[in-house]
């Protein structure tokens, strides 16, 4: 099977003036750009859960405040009409940062990192140093990260985050200003920050395709395998290009191969493994690698897309029975047909930001304990098709998909990366606005996705978090600050 090889540029503090230049042209030349983060913690899970947004906002703050990112994952994607519709450049940075001012580290989150692979030697020792907060002195015409989310604002692209909430209060404290107390001058503030939109693949992936699940890497390979089909199918599909680095770049770029199956996995003609339950609907489990069942997104995609098939051939197989008998049947569930609410999933119970799962009244203890880093949900991101590998060219139009009886069921481990996973949400909002663009009476292409526009994922409702400022709520001094420093180097 073909793979895609993803080229990660590694950003630190001994190259990064080299790549400033590269990363602000790729901004720049964006149509949008997606971001993720790894922190060092975010403090009480049930707080963080709190029913009241108001509340749930003090305690994202209070993380920010006193947690820090740990690095950051920018990926940069710019639409290449002339080579064909739906073709994109993509290019990638991963960050290691080092916050300056003291900070709480968890022991639970250090953990998840070693495990995939987060090199706090480096950190240390390379990390990009920054202060949180408000500016201090001149650092407006300095090479920070600080200035470089200054320019990612003023490159005014579309935002790209999965579960993005938190990514956005801790970019917001850490690269910008401090936190305003309260939500609604925060959202007052990041609507003016981003006025391209900020867009939630997580939100996208709830509620415009309603996969069976909406963890990231779920999202990403069901994205995948379904472009594979639409190739295969009707030649209409999503492709993805890199830059082909010159060789003296090479001891800057990781390189991640990633497939819809592990490509060394030897074709078994044995019994498909059991798949972890836990890990199929959240993305995550308390055993980690240690599980004794699978937790192999290709096989669990497989089986969900398994399981939705048969659930429509007995509709289709009872409403045939019906209409024989001159009955008419209309199941519908919240005035929508049941079919369209067949991949529909409780909220994930393992996402550090998620919620307590449909029919549940309260979280397992496991929760707690389970605490890990990514401010996007994903409680553990493995990836079982992603390692290393010695090349720089490849594009995405892969095939093949796997049979379920031809994946491993071995606990996958793999790496996880702050750039990656940037890439992946990317991806995601790459290949949904390619399915919606023919769908939407909204032709334009200022919006990568209009019914999405500033809806940011709230983990346990069922409605999104709108990022509109109110009549009634005031933009921050700080911020004002900022956009007139801003709109005066611009003009």
């Amino acid at each position: 099977m073909s793979c895609l090889k993803v080229p990660v540029i590694d950003v630190h503090n001994d190259n990064f003036g080299n790549i400033w230049p590269s990363m602000l042209l790729a901004m720049k030349t964006s149509t949008f750009i997606a971001v993720d983060t790894e922190l060092s913690g975010l403090g009480s899970r049930k707080s963080l859960l709190n029913q009241c947004v108001e509340e749930r906002y003090k305690a994202i703050c209070h993380a920010a405040r006193t947690r820090s990112i740990l690095s950051l994952g920018i990926a940069c994607f710019k639409e290449l009409p002339e080579k064909g519709e739906n073709v994109y450049l993509s290019q990638i940075y991963n960050l290691t940062l080092l916050c300056m001012e003291d900070y709480t580290i968890e022991p639970q989150s250090v953990k998840f990192l070693v495990q995939h692979g987060f090199d706090f030697n480096k950190q240390y020792s390379l990390g990009i140093p920054y202060y949180k907060g408000n500016d201090k002195g001149d650092e407006r015409h300095l090479q920070s990260v600080r200035t470089l989310f200054l320019e990612l604002l003023l490159a005014r692209k579309p935002l790209i985050l999965h579960n993005g909430l938190i990514d956005l209060a801790f970019l917001y404290q850490c690269f910008y200003a401090h936190l305003p107390d309260k939500m609604v001058n925060f959202i007052a503030d990041l609507s003016e920050m981003f006025p391209a939109g900020i867009y939630d693949t997580k939100y996208a992936s709830e509620f415009e395709t309603r996969f069976t699940a909406s963890y990231l890497e779920y999202a990403y390979k069901k994205c995948k395998r379904d472009n594979c089909r639409l190739l295969d199918v009707s030649g209409k599909h999503l492709a993805i290009e890199f830059t082909d680095y010159p060789a003296s770049m090479s001891v800057y770029v990781d390189y991640r191969l990633c497939s819809l199956s592990d490509p060394e996995t030897p074709v078994s003609d044995s019994a498909p493994p059991h798949i972890c339950q836990r890990f199929s609907a959240y993305g995550w489990c308390p055993n980690g690698v240690n599980c004794t069942n699978s937790h192999n997104i290709d096989l669990i995609i497989t089986e969900d897309e398994k399981g939705a098939e048969d659930k429509r051939r007995k509709r289709r197989k009872r409403k045939k029975g019906a209409s024989q008998q001159g009955t008419e049947i209309n199941v519908e569930v919240n005035g929508e047909p049941l079919s369209k609410q067949a991949n529909i999933s409780g909220a994930e119970l393992g996402e550090m930001t998620g919620g307590t799962p449909q029919g549940d009244a309260t979280l397992p203890p496991e929760t707690e304990s389970s605490e890990l880093t990514h401010p996007a949900g994903e409680a553990v991101q493995t990836e079982p098709s992603v390692q290393d590998f010695p090349t720089n060219k490849d594009s995405t139009a892969t095939s093949n998909i796997p049979a379920a009886g031809n994946i491993s069921r071995s606990a996958e481990g793999g790496t996880h990366r702050a750039g990656f996973d940037a890439f992946m949400t990317g991806y995601i909002m790459g290949y949904v606005w390619m399915l919606k663009k023919g769908t939407s009476s909204d032709s334009s292409t200022s919006h990568c996705l209009p019914d999405c526009h500033n809806k940011v994922y709230l983990s346990g409702k069922n409605v999104p978090l709108q990022i509109v400022k109110s009549i009634f709520s005031k933009s921050t001094r700080a911020h004002l600050q900022k956009m007139k420093l801003i709109s005066g180097d611009d003009s």
